[in-house]
C-alpha cells in the first residue's frame, strides 16, 4: 500500500498545465466519438471492438503465447486501417455537423418571415387533416442544406404549397402518395421522393414498434441533413417530427406549430430563455 501511494504521489508531482491540457484533449476526443456514435449501429460495433481488444490484451499479457502475440501485433495496424471504412457514415455525419455549426445564419426579411409563417400554417393544417383521416404522409422541409439529390429521385412539381395540395398528394393509392414531399418555404419542389433510411437503433428500441418506413425515412433525412421531417402515421394517425436524428411523437397541431416556428425564430428562443432565467431584464419599466 505504501508503494502504491508513493507511485501516485510521484505521478501527481509530474503533472503540470501541459499534462492537464493533454489529458483534456484526449478526453474530449473520446467524448466526441461516443457522442456522435450514440444510438447508432456503430456503437454496437465499437463495443465489440473494445471487448475484443481487451480480451486480446489480457490473453497475451497473462499467458505466454509468442506466436499468437506476433499475430496480434502484425494484424493490429491493418485492423486500424479498416476503422474509417466501418465507421464511414458516422464520420461523414460528424464532419457535416461540425461544418454546419460554423455556418453563418443571416436574418430573414419581413417577406421571408411571412412566407415561412404561411408555410408552417399550411403544413400544420395539412398534417391535422391527414391525421384525422389516417392518411400516411412524409413532408420534408428544406432549410440550409440543399436537397437537390433527393428532389431528383421524385416527381418535380414546383407548385404553391397549400393544405389541399398535400391532401391530394397523400391520398391513398394515388401515384404520388408513396414517398416524401420536399418543401422549401411556400413551394413544393417535388413529391414521391426517396429518402435515406435511418441506420440508428432508436426505432428498434421504441416500446410501441408502430413506426415503419416513413419514420425511418424521416430519421434518415434528419441524420443526413438539417431538414425537418413531419410524419403522419397511416396506422394511428399520430403526428411526429424528426430533426438531427431525434424524433418527437404524438404531437397535436398547436405543439407542431410551436416546434416548427421555433426552428425559424432563434431570436424568440433566446428571448424566451433569458425571460425565464432573468425576468427582471424585461420588467425595467414596471
Amino acid at each position: 500500500m505504501t508503494e502504491l501511494f508513493n507511485d501516485l504521489f510521484f505521478i501527481f508531482q509530474r503533472i503540470n498545465w501541459l499534462s492537464i491540457l493533454d489529458i483534456g484533449l484526449v478526453t474530449l476526443v473520446f467524448f466526441s466519438l461516443l457522442y456522435f456514435l450514440r444510438d447508432t449501429q456503430a456503437m454496437v460495433l465499437l463495443r465489440g471492438a473494445i471487448f475484443l481488444l481487451v480480451l486480446l490484451a489480457l490473453l497475451t499479457a497473462v499467458v505466454d503465447l509468442p506466436a499468437f502475440s506476433w499475430l496480434v501485433r502484425t494484424t493490429l495496424p491493418a485492423l486500424l486501417l479498416a476503422v474509417p471504412v466501418i465507421f464511414a457514415p458516422e464520420i461523414r455525419r460528424a464532419l457535416e455537423r461540425i461544418g454546419r455549426a460554423g455556418t453563418y445564419v443571416r436574418g430573414n426579411s419581413k417577406r421571408e418571415d411571412l412566407e415561412i409563417q404561411n408555410a408552417i400554417q399550411a403544413i400544420v393544417t395539412a398534417a391535422a387533416r391527414l391525421s384525422s383521416r389516417q392518411h400516411g404522409a412524409l413532408i420534408i422541409i428544406q432549410r440550409m442544406d440543399n436537397l437537390q439529390e433527393y428532389v431528383n429521385t421524385g416527381v418535380r412539381m414546383d407548385a404553391h404549397l397549400t393544405p389541399e395540395l398535400m391532401l391530394q398528394v397523400f391520398y391513398p393509392n394515388t401515384p404520388l402518395h408513396d414517398g416524401a414531399v420536399i418543401v422549401e418555404k411556400m413551394r413544393v419542389l417535388a413529391s414521391a421522393c426517396v429518402m435515406p433510411l435511418s441506420a440508428s437503433g432508436i426505432l428498434a428500441r421504441s416500446p410501441e414498434r408502430q413506426m415503419g418506413l416513413r419514420h425511418r425515412a424521416a430519421l434518415g433525412i434528419s441524420e443526413a441533413s438539417d431538414a425537418i421531417a413531419v410524419v403522419v402515421s397511416e396506422e394511428t394517425g399520430s403526428i411526429s417530427i424528426a430533426h438531427a436524428g431525434r424524433m418527437i411523437r404524438r404531437l397535436d397541431p398547436d405543439r407542431l406549430e410551436n416546434i416548427l416556428s421555433a426552428f425559424y425564430r432563434p431570436e424568440q428562443r433566446s428571448k424566451g430563455f433569458f425571460q425565464r432565467h432573468f425576468p427582471y431584464l424585461f420588467n425595467l419599466d414596471e
